[in-house]
């Protein structure tokens, strides 16, 4: 059986955990079969700051995230600093970071690989003192991810046709927004954009390669800035991202900082951080925070065999 002690925090409403079923019974045996020992809170008529709270009072070594991105961006904001390492059972929609960190999307796989996981430290970014993993984005894009709420928990052809509709109709009344920049590496400047994003390190270009990160050390944020965001534009990015190829984009700017401040002339705008839409108070204030989670990452082959041999 692993020394460590696992805490686990399940959130059932996610996306996967939802469509299997996932219960704290089924997950309790999938942990005792790969002779982990684990605590498993899957209360979720409780906050999840309380729940989050009693993880980190416990005396597990290991805090799992068994949800979607939103979990995941929970629990990292809360084990930066710390002294527990984060694991995560991708169980979401999206698995982003998840994929990013190359994690089994399998859930008997992946509760296996934790048994002899690797500590890895990753950069985490911060706006207005918030955690976040991938992206915060403002403009039109969180508009169009609200639409998301239209089709939530329906599968239905109908459903979905009224999101495609609606993200059309967003398009065609979109209005360029001024955002103020001040990166502290010169004159603050003013852009206009349909949407920006603030990445923590930067997206990899590649064919098949959506919204993916290969290096997630690289000690740097990334904005994106999108100047214009016609149905043309919309589809020709689509593309060129499936592709491998959107970097050069005619609607597409990027540039790396360490730390950047974004000013609207809002008081508060909403945004998109993690997949999520809130409302945050402005001026938006970001920085990156190099090397500062510690997660568990599956361990490579060759010392998978090295744990093979020594038990045998």
């Amino acid at each position: 059986m692993s020394d460590r002690r696992y805490y686990v925090l399940l959130n059932e409403k996610s996306g996967t955990a939802h469509a299997l079923g996932v219960t704290r019974e089924a997950l309790s045996d999938l942990f005792s079969s790969n002779g982990i020992h684990a605590t498993i809170d899957a209360d979720c008529s409780r906050s999840m700051n309380a729940r989050v709270a009693d993880a980190l009072a416990s005396d597990a070594h290991v805090i799992v995230a068994a949800g979607g991105d939103g979990t995941v961006t929970a629990l990292a904001g809360a084990l930066v600093g710390g002294d527990k390492d984060l694991a995560i059972l991708p169980l979401g929609t999206f698995n982003a970071v998840a994929k990013d960190l190359h994690l089994p999307l399998d859930l008997p796989a992946a509760v296996a690989a934790l048994a002899h996981g690797n500590r890895q430290l990753i950069d985490v970014a911060e706006v207005n003192g918030r955690i976040f993993m991938q992206k915060v984005v403002i403009g039109l894009i969180p508009g169009l991810a609200a639409g998301r709420e239209l089709i939530r928990g329906q599968e239905s052809l109908a459903a979905k046709l009224a999101f495609i509709r609606h993200i059309f109709r967003r398009l065609a009344r979109a209005r360029r927004m001024a955002v103020i920049l001040d990166s502290g590496e010169g004159a603050r400047r003013i852009e206009r954009v349909q949407s920006l994003a603030v990445a923590c390190d930067s997206y990899d270009e590649g064919l098949g390669k959506f919204f993916s990160r290969q290096d997630l050390n690289q000690g740097t944020l990334t904005l994106y800035l999108l100047h214009h965001f016609t149905a043309g534009d919309f589809f020709r990015l689509l593309i060129g991202m499936l592709m491998g190829r959107w970097r050069d984009d005619e609607a597409l700017s990027m540039q790396s900082v360490r730390e950047v401040t974004i000013d609207v002339k809002k008081r508060a705008i909403n945004v998109m951080i993690d997949g999520e839409v809130e409302m945050f108070e402005t001026p938006l204030n970001f920085r990156i925070l190099p090397q500062a989670l510690s997660v568990l990452v599956p361990a490579r082959e060759s010392e998978e065999l090295e744990v093979t041999e020594a038990s045998a």
